[in-house]
């Protein structure tokens, strides 16, 4: 995700990335420039006065598609917010429950430094589940990544009952929290595997073919070669709105425009260590780099 001062106007006009829909339209733009040039061209040298045409049908239609792609957009963004939502909820429910667990177990538990490695690494575990990150080559890939961390965390609280370490108002207390991790878990699966219908979206896709290919042939009588420049900015505008709106519907992937869901893992894993070990320990103290859901989860020892 990208940082910026959305109060820097000039900024922001004049500055470019590498998620720019400028550079990734910019072959796209440069053939509907050369159709609406020859087009003009036909129309001014070869064929004078033949391709008399409309732009009244024409504006209405541009009405219509800019009523499709704002909801696409909508639609999209509201799968980028409810993304959002779902990775505040795990930062809260991570945090509550270690602040719980550090309530309720005494300060020299050996079961504090096992707990805080399992709640940093399921934030870690479902980023990359939700990404496909693949395990190194040679490593097994062993099941639900979330769900062996989640399933860990629900023994070791469970055996920590049974010992008479965490009393049964304790265990009913965590119960909410260790639901909830869950919970989200799904909810981002859902978001993730769910896209908008295939055929909404080839059917935007086809109108924008339909509406650049036939904008020359209503203006250029009118507006000759300066057609070109205009066919071109109108394609640029709603090309670039239907790439924002793919890009964003997706917001756990890693570009420019998603979530900073690395970020936000890595909090969680500072907050857990500075609530239930009093350090702040790196992420990366918890959880070996692209390695396996098995290897995350066997951080516990078996009872």
């Amino acid at each position: 995700m990208i940082n910026y001062n959305p109060k820097s106007w000039w900024g922001l006009i004049f500055k470019f990335h590498k998620s720019d829909t400028f550079r990734r339209l910019l072959p796209a733009m440069m053939t509907v420039a050369l159709f609406t040039a020859l087009v003009a061209y036909i129309d001014r040298d070869l064929l004078p006065n033949q391709l008399k045409g409309t732009g009244l049908v024409h504006s209405l239609l541009g009405f219509v598609i800019s009523l499709l792609l704002v909801f696409r957009t909508n639609t999209a963004y509201e799968r980028w917010w409810e993304g959002r939502r779902q990775w505040g909820a795990l930062v809260n429910t991570s945090r509550n429950l270690a602040l719980k667990l550090n309530a309720f177990l005494r300060e020299d538990h050996r079961s504090r430094s096992i707990i805080a490695k399992h709640i940093g690494a399921y934030a870690t575990v479902l980023n990359e589940h939700l990404r496909d990150i693949k395990p190194q080559q040679g490593r097994p890939m062993d099941g639900h990544g979330p769900n062996l961390i989640a399933n860990s965390l629900f023994k070791e609280i469970d055996r920590l009952h049974r010992t008479g370490d965490l009393t049964g108002v304790h265990y009913l207390n965590l119960n909410s929290e260790l639901t909830l991790l869950t919970d989200i878990c799904g909810a981002c699966e859902r978001i993730k595997k769910t896209p908008i219908p295939y055929s909404y979206s080839l059917f935007i896709k086809k109108f924008i073919f339909v509406y650049i290919i036939t904008m020359p042939f209503c203006f250029v009588h009118e507006f000759g070669y300066w057609t070109v420049l205009f066919s071109t900015f109108v394609f640029f505008v709603l090309a670039s709105l239907e790439l924002i709106a793919e890009e964003i519907e997706n917001p756990f992937g890693d570009d420019a425009n998603d979530l900073p869901t690395d970020e936000l893992a890595k909090t969680i894993g500072g907050n857990v260590n500075e609530i239930l070990l009093g350090k702040r320990a790196a992420v990366s103290s918890n959880v070996p780099k692209h390695a396996a859901p098995r290897a995350r989860a066997s951080v516990m020892p078996e009872h």
